[in-house]
């Protein structure tokens, strides 16, 4: 079972856009956290279980094969403050926190998952390079 926090695990062009973002972050005084990069379908399949035949709460409602992850293309990160986590905008201070790194992100030119319609991630960054999880399954890897 793979779940990596490595940058080399991400498709070349991905981890030079995941690189600008750690380092932006780094100028902002931000220090990130990678928790995720790759992820194998059983890494998948696990965290998908989570909250609902598993303990935990629903973090993903990616099944196998459905996840950004197992395309090497998506990363999770989280911002440290005087080395502990920061998981959430409970405060003013942490949803700035978080609203800048989101915008760092994009700055770099990565998806903030934060801006989805639906199942915001707020962990959660991406490059498609504009294709689809039709394309991704099918073969196709953004350039």
């Amino acid at each position: 079972m793979i779940n990596s926090r490595d940058l080399n695990d991400l498709l070349p062009v991905v981890r030079a856009k995941a690189e600008a973002f750690i380092a932006s972050c780094k100028v902002a005084g931000i220090d990130l956290l990678v928790t995720s990069t790759y992820r194998d379908h059983e890494s998948q399949a696990a965290l998908y279980a989570q909250g609902r035949t598993t303990p935990g709460h629903i973090v993903t409602n990616a099944k196998p094969g459905q996840s950004y992850h197992n395309f090497q293309i998506a990363m999770d990160v989280v911002p440290l403050v005087n080395g502990k986590p920061v998981w959430d905008t409970s405060t003013p201070a942490d949803a700035a926190l978080w609203n800048k790194v989101g915008e760092l992100g994009e700055k770099a030119g990565l998806e903030w998952a934060n801006r989805w319609k639906t199942f915001h991630e707020i962990a959660h960054f991406q490059y498609g390079g504009g294709l689809s999880l039709a394309d991704l399954q099918a073969g196709k890897r953004p350039s």
